[in-house]
């Protein structure tokens, strides 16, 4: 089993996951092997909250150009965490 700060990478801070918030869901970018119990049990360790539902979305990787050099942006698998009544996430309280 991974370590939990393994699964959960980082949050989404973005116009849309923040209107996200006032139903009580909250998005995060996780580990791309991770599964939806292992994201679960992620966030309930981590932030000693309830989860009630997990959806997961695999992201492609996007072409990007920076001048004449091309690229592509990284892949990513992006979690949208639905909390149970009466549990909140602090580390988005202040946003």
């Amino acid at each position: 089993m991974k370590d939990f700060r393994d699964v959960v990478i980082k949050p989404v801070v973005t116009e849309k996951s923040m209107d996200l918030l006032a139903d009580n869901k909250y998005t995060f970018i996780v580990d791309k092997k991770a599964n939806k119990t292992e994201i679960k049990n992620a966030i309930e360790h981590i932030f000693e909250v309830k989860v009630d539902r997990v959806n997961t979305l695999n992201l492609k990787s996007k072409p990007k150009r920076l001048g004449r050099f091309e690229g592509r942006t990284p892949s990513r698998k992006k979690a949208i965490i639905t909390l149970k009544p009466g549990h909140k996430i602090r580390l988005f309280e202040g946003l």
